[in-house]
């Protein structure tokens, strides 16, 4: 069931299971298990219609030589030595792909399930919810739901962890999340371009989300000391934020985006907006004002995209913003080869501490370092190779930067107001 095809980034033949250029942009990708050993019938094959993707990957990696000039936290590093970082960076990967079977897909349909419950529980209390304690239980479970949908299941599925299941209900290019932007729009702006040039001032607009400064090398402006204030005011609404980011609307203000291309997404964004606002904003209200409960859960609804939204922004800011985290200039990346790029995927990305619940609930992005180097490796998996990578990292003399939640929220903030203000050179590594 598995067929092959020509990988964008080296031109070298790689397996696909069903849906070209919708997965994460990675070096290389793997063959298929059986699909019955999976614990996925067979037959359950993602439709060809469901398939096709209208953008490609960007960039070549060079499949030899050194990029024009290495990031300062790696300028210690040999040729080889980058090479060999490669090869042992495979071979943690293809050590996850060979035991990858029934255990992880039962795992996700677990997770899955508790989320519906989750949902179905919280919208069924908001029902009642002029009752204090059923408000409080219906908005909890709700948040809890909202949380667990976007980033343990829907982040993941979109990046194509789970199209091995051949599961057309799991799969990347089915998948749609319960967040404001459209998944396609997601995909593109995040797997294509943020995945490929991690942290590149000038290719990665994930750093600052064409909103805030996130980095000393990107010109300062007197806008830019509202900085604090944007980004409290982006994280209570950042599913709208990466709704409007994933509309490139630089792009299109400087050509490289058609208006055809504008109108059909801004078409795709108005139609899912509305699909969220009937479900969070109408239909559970308007159930509720049967039991006199409307204005409650419409409350409640708005608080627990609310909680959502603060929780997957700290989450995703503490994954890439901490101080530690390096980023790059383009000179940095012209050249690049596969282990340069796993290189930077681990000195750019930070980790967050903590116990099992905070790696589901984040949806294993606290493990931020090993999803940037295997973005379509199982989410479960991370905590696995992680102590893995750690002790590659420092073999080889590599920042590896993690740390508590406050620890990683408090740093990104210092960073938020340090570059409000001219000037904010990075600081010097301890």
């Amino acid at each position: 069931m598995t067929a092959t095809a020509n990988h964008p980034s080296t031109g070298t033949p790689h397996a696909t299971t069903g849906a070209p250029g919708a997965t994460s942009w990675v070096p290389a990708t793997e063959a298929a298990p059986d699909a019955a050993a999976a614990g996925a019938a067979p037959a359950a094959v993602v439709p060809p219609a469901a398939t096709s993707s209208a953008r490609t990957r960007p960039g070549m990696l060079a499949t030899e030589g050194r990029p024009l000039v290495r990031p300062p936290a790696a300028a210690h590093l040999s040729d080889e030595q980058v090479a060999e970082i490669g090869r042992e960076l495979d071979a943690i990967r293809d050590a996850v792909l060979a035991k990858r079977g029934a255990a992880d897909a039962a795992y996700i349909r677990r997770v899955i399930r508790a989320q519906r419950v989750l949902e179905i529980g919280g919208r069924a209390a908001l029902l009642g919810s002029r009752n204090k304690v059923a408000w409080v239980a219906g908005t909890a479970m709700l948040s809890l739901a909202k949380i667990l949908e976007n980033m343990e299941i829907g982040h993941n599925v979109l990046h194509g962890q789970w199209d091995w299941m051949r599961d057309p209900d799991i799969h990347s290019s089915t998948w749609e999340w319960d967040f404001v932007t459209p998944a396609r729009a997601w995909q593109h702006t995040h797997n294509d371009l943020h995945h490929r040039w991690t942290n590149v001032v000038g290719k990665d607009n994930d750093i600052g989300y064409n909103l805030l400064r996130m980095d000393p090398d990107q010109p300062w402006k007197p806008g830019n000391l509202g900085n604090p204030l944007y980004n409290a005011i982006l994280a209570p609404l950042f599913e709208w934020g990466i709704a409007i980011y994933d509309l490139e609307l630089e792009d299109f203000k400087k050509g490289r985006k058609s208006k055809e291309a504008m109108k059909s997404d801004l078409k795709a964004l108005g139609l899912k907006a509305a699909k969220q606002f009937t479900k969070d904003y109408a239909a559970t209200p308007a159930a509720a004002m049967l039991t006199g409960s409307g204005k409650q859960a419409l409350v409640g609804t708005l608080t627990a995209n609310a909680v959502r939204n603060l929780w997957a922004h700290a989450v995703i800011f503490c994954g890439h913003f901490p101080e530690g985290t390096d980023t790059f200039s383009e000179e940095m990346v012209e050249g690049e080869t596969r282990g340069d790029w796993y290189v930077r995927q681990m000195i750019g990305s930070a980790n967050i501490s903590g116990s099992k619940a905070m790696h589901l609930m984040t949806g294993n992005l606290s493990h931020q370092i090993e999803h940037h180097l295997f973005p379509d490796l199982p989410s479960n998996r991370y905590a696995e190779v992680a102590p893995q990578v750690k002790d590659l990292c420092r073999r080889y003399g590599l920042p590896y930067t993690e740390g508590p939640l406050l620890k990683q929220v408090g740093s990104t903030w210092g960073k938020i107001f340090r570059l409000a203000l001219p000037g904010g050179a990075k600081p010097a590594r301890g």
